[in-house]
């Protein structure tokens, strides 16, 4: 087991370069088994996620490789559709290979999948999309099977503008008999990146970013390459470190218009933002103006945002208050910041955060990938070592961290806990 040690209370100054998104490149991942032969994926960040994705088509008989910052994915040959239990369980993201899956090989199973702890994230939305196409669904002793000779397209109403399942249905109907309607679907960039990657694969998708995505099916797809887009939660958390820190930042590689909700509530608190084609700089204020947050599906502020704003808002010069309404128990990282000397009440989906001078060195724990964030922005804040534990969390979806903080000015280690 590693914890991170961070001996606090310095600005951070310098550049940082931006890598490609986690929650782009890991259904891109999903997407090649549509295929039969080798795709590449550029910009590709190199992390656990990304590596437990790659272990799990590799079960399934593709050959991956990577090298330079490039996914190389043979999927000629596929000898099961069943990956194991353990990594499906160790990643929520593994189960959008059920919709290539059913559509290439008409079967899937799967145990039910796993992930950060930061409440109920249900697989129904899928199943269900999955169902209105003409598969048949079995779940039993904790596996999920689905079966259809060839899916239907079909009209599919999401209950909620679910990204995951949006995904997966997008992807199986790529190969389905006729249209497929999603609608309420997700709006997410990472959604638009996935229908231009099976776009160039060859498959029919227009609407791709609003909330009704139109899906005709062809018969085949074929391999493809294509760069994934900059990851704009890995940029979000930079820029919060920067503003905690009343530090000077210029992100590269970054998508300003993909953080626009995040970029209106740190200018409120004070911080001067500059933007251009592919960067942001951003330098912090003396002071950090309290701001309200309300979580919300995209184009709203984003959820995988949430946590560390909150740790930024612990030393706010008044009471801020952050509503989360994505996940009914994203506030685990709150105890862990009371270990700091923050302020925070939690009173159900809303945190009151009444803001303090300073916080201090603690031992605090990351539950989970976001929180990991927010924690090492709170020790970067704090007087004095903060230490970190749960630090396998935060390798899921940031690619680097130690070695790009300490070339901002972070005094960061990792050492065996």
């Amino acid at each position: 087991m590693k914890k991170i040690t961070i001996e606090g209370g310095t600005p951070v100054f310098g550049e940082v370069h931006i890598s490609g998104a986690k929650n782009s490149v890991l259904p891109l991942i999903a997407a090649t088994l549509l295929t039969n032969g080798v795709s590449l994926i550029a910009d590709s960040p190199w992390l656990s996620d990304v590596d437990t994705m790659c272990r799990v088509l590799t079960h399934l008989g593709a050959e991956t490789g990577f090298a330079d910052g490039e996914l190389a994915l043979d999927t000629t040959d596929l000898r099961t559709v069943e990956p194991p239990g353990e990594l499906v369980r160790k990643m929520r993201a593994s189960f959008l290979i059920m919709g290539p899956l059913l559509a290439r090989t008409g079967r899937a199973r799967m145990s039910l999948p796993g992930g950060c702890a930061i409440g109920s994230r249900p697989i129904d939305l899928h199943l269900k999309g999955f169902e209105a196409m003409g598969a048949q669904i079995s779940i039993e002793h904790g596996f999920i099977e689905a079966r259809a000779d060839r899916l239907q397209g079909a009209r599919i109403y999401l209950d909620f503008p679910s990204v995951g399942a949006t995904e997966n249905i997008m992807m199986a109907a790529s190969l389905a008999d006729g249209i497929t309607l999603i609608e309420n679907a997700a709006h997410e960039p990472e959604i638009i990146d996935l229908a231009n990657m099976l776009g160039v694969m060859g498959a029919n998708i227009k609407g791709a970013g609003t909330n009704s995505i139109r899906i005709e099916g062809v018969p085949t797809l074929k391999p493809a390459r294509h760069s994934v887009i900059p990851d704009r939660i890995e940029a979000g958390s930079f820029l919060c470190m920067a503003a905690a820190t009343g530090g000077e930042l210029i992100l590269n590689n970054v998508l300003a218009e993909h953080l626009q909700p995040l970029l209106a509530k740190l200018s409120e608190m004070g911080c001067a933002i500059e933007v251009s084609y592919d960067s942001i700089h951003i330098l912090g204020p003396e002071e950090i103006t309290p701001v309200d947050i309300k979580t919300l599906p995209y184009p709203g502020f984003p959820t995988d945002l949430q946590a560390q704003v909150m740790a930024l808002l612990t030393v706010c010069k008044g009471t801020a208050t952050v509503t989360e309404t994505v996940f009914e128990n994203r506030f685990m990282h709150a105890e862990e910041l009371a270990k700091m000397g923050a302020d925070i009440k939690i009173d159900g989906s809303k945190a009151r955060i009444n803001g303090v001078s300073h916080l201090e060195g603690a031992r605090v724990m990351a539950t989970d990938l976001r929180a990991g964030a927010a924690m090492v922005i709170a020790a970067q804040m704090a007087q004095g070592k903060t230490e970190i534990t749960g630090v396998e969390h935060i390798d899921r979806g940031y690619e680097n961290l130690t070695e790009k903080l300490r070339r901002i000015g972070s005094r960061i280690r990792i050492c065996e806990a």
